[in-house]
């Protein structure tokens, strides 16, 4: 680039910024609430700024080139400095806010780390607003660089490298079934508790296959799974209802006064739950206090 930074129009680069998130132009115009003529207009200025095509039309849509691949984490973190620098310096104030906020969780995460933290929020902060999106786990990453997510929880296993962590929790699994399961009653062997009928709560769906399998197939035993589901809602209808038991996570059936809880006649591997943000929040003040009160909230649980 042969142009000083003197001679350059910053808003051509917040332009480009959202060209390499979305790979198109008409997107990063309802980005950047712009038309979409302007934004090829600004592509036409910034390819003759940099000497490069920047981003090429391909069948699945536009790609960027190699030149456009080293610009983009250089101008992320350069906007986002001059973000930080401009910004004012003022301390968050709670009761003054009116931020909408977006968290991605599983149903899990909604009932053991989110509803706790629901109350507060009202009270402390009654002008904010909370959007719970369901967790896409492939999609983390991109949905948190680019601003469409505040946060995300997920499990240490499966987590992204590349976002800020945080645990929020160390959680194991308690064996359940409805009041009065007669395969409940007494002590409960590991043949059977093989014998059981158990449903799995299988995210991805249709699954069959658990820690639990991994843990009885290393002593050489395999468990009846019959029944595989996608959400944690529904598995305490089913417990209730019917004669299956599962291996649930304690802190949703520990205190239940409708299933009968039991602790399983082998040790299953637990999991630390965490909580996900990028660095391009970090530091913002509202953040750091929307973390600070979730993880607050759960802590007092």
């Amino acid at each position: 680039m042969n142009n000083s930074l003197r001679n350059l129009d910053l808003n051509l680069l917040v332009t480009l910024d959202a060209l390499l998130a979305e790979h198109n132009v008409t997107r990063a115009a309802e980005r950047l609430h712009l038309s979409q003529p302007t934004v090829s207009i600004q592509l036409a200025r910034l390819r003759e700024v940099f000497g490069d095509p920047l981003l090429l039309a391909g069948p699945r849509g536009m790609r960027p080139t190699t030149r456009a691949d080293e610009l983009r984490e250089p101008l992320r973190q350069a906007l986002e400095a001059l973000e930080q620098a401009v910004a004012p310096s003022t301390p968050f104030d709670p009761a003054k806010a009116n931020q909408t906020w977006r968290v991605a969780a599983s149903d899990y995460s909604e009932s053991t780390i989110l509803l706790p933290a629901i109350a507060g929020l009202c009270k402390v902060a009654p002008a904010t607003r909370l959007a719970i999106l369901q967790i896409v786990p492939s999609l983390i990453t991109k949905q948190a660089e680019q601003g469409d997510i505040d946060l995300a929880f997920h499990i240490t296993v499966e987590a992204p490298q590349n976002l800020r962590r945080k645990s929020v929790f160390i959680e194991n699994y308690l064996l359940a079934g409805r009041a009065g399961h007669p395969g409940l009653k007494g002590r409960l062997t590991l043949e059977k508790f093989c014998a059981l009928n158990h449903v799995i709560v299988s995210p991805d769906g249709g699954g069959f296959h658990g820690v639990t399998d991994t843990a009885l197939a290393e002593l050489g035993m395999k468990r009846r799974v019959a029944l595989s589901i996608p959400h944690f809602l529904f598995l305490e209808s089913v417990l209730m209802n019917t004669d299956f038991v599962a291996l649930v996570p304690s802190r949703l059936v520990r205190n239940s006064n409708t299933l009968q809880v039991v602790k399983p006649p082998l040790d299953v591997p637990g999991y630390e739950m965490l909580m996900l943000w990028h660095e391009r929040v970090h530091r913002d003040p509202a953040h750091q206090w929307l973390r600070e009160h979730i993880l607050k909230s759960v802590a007092i649980i």
